[in-house]
């Protein structure tokens, strides 16, 4: 397990840079620790991952001193676990709405006596050939995980926010995140993501989060994702040069099809 490098960046008072997936590619991630990231997030909820290619990512980026979140498809323990086990250093449960769901969403990320995360194996067995990590025993390695895991639960219906106050009262939760979609849709504006209303409720949840010690939004790191980099490159470079005049000579060998001969 090494440091979570999310984590460690805030602690020097700076917010990570993280690279967003949506699906697997160990290519990316290579490129992502070449360029100076921080962290790898990976969809799990929307995204196109299996239990190999979450390992594989891992196993990467954290060669390259990077941890690994992801927003998992559903809250379930078991669905959660998988994805710890392989070695993801951060949660985002989707679709919280209650305090309870969010003190379940804890529970299954932390080790007792904090939360009820089940021992199991996966890369976690590496450290127990290894004094555990180097933390001496079982529980230095439970405490040292819950201290190096982001629990995040995502707010985005009308029902979550109603329900904000006692979802921000679960100890074991790092912070909140946001839904814009879902959100807009819960609130009878569907397709308006930047609807007033939504805007303002996700602004006062996010205060109030704050009040209460939580994380909100992007306050531990700055993300973007591969398509947001690749089409805007692109499409910068598309436009620059769509006009560009050919500097070919007209009739050159093979820019037409020959006649054919006459018998």
């Amino acid at each position: 397990m090494i440091e979570n490098s999310i984590l460690k960046k805030n602690r020097a008072g700076l917010r990570a840079i993280g690279m967003g997936l949506t699906f697997p590619s160990t290519y990316i991630v290579e490129l992502a620790g070449e360029a100076g990231f921080d962290s790898i997030s990976i969809d799990g909820e929307h995204g196109d991952f299996t239990p190999e290619s979450i390992e594989a990512t891992c196993r990467l980026a954290n060669a390259y001193g990077m941890s690994v979140t992801a927003r998992v498809p559903n809250n379930q323990p078991s669905t959660i676990n998988l994805y710890l086990d392989r070695g993801i250093q951060g949660i985002v449960g989707p679709h919280v709405e209650s305090g309870d769901e969010a003190q379940a969403l804890a529970d299954a990320c932390l080790f007792p006596p904090q939360g009820k995360r089940s021992f199991g194996g996966g890369r976690m067995l590496l450290n127990v050939t290894n004094d555990w990590g180097g933390y001496g025993d079982k529980r230095g390695y439970y405490e040292r995980w819950n201290a190096n895991i982001i629990v995040v639960a995502q707010i985005e219906s009308k029902k979550a926010y109603d329900n904000l106050d006692g979802i921000l009262s679960v100890k074991g939760l790092t912070g909140i995140t946001g839904g814009p979609h879902d959100f807009a849709a819960s609130l009878g504006h569907p397709g308006e993501p930047d609807h007033p209303e939504r805007q303002r409720l996700t602004a006062d949840a996010e205060h109030r989060a704050r009040l209460a010690g939580k994380d909100a939004g992007g306050d531990r790191a700055n993300g973007t994702g591969l398509q947001e980099l690749l089409l805007g490159a692109a499409r910068t470079f598309a436009a620059a040069h769509r006009n560009d005049k050919s500097s070919a000579p007209a009739g050159r060998a093979g820019s037409a099809r020959p006649k054919a001969r006459k018998r």
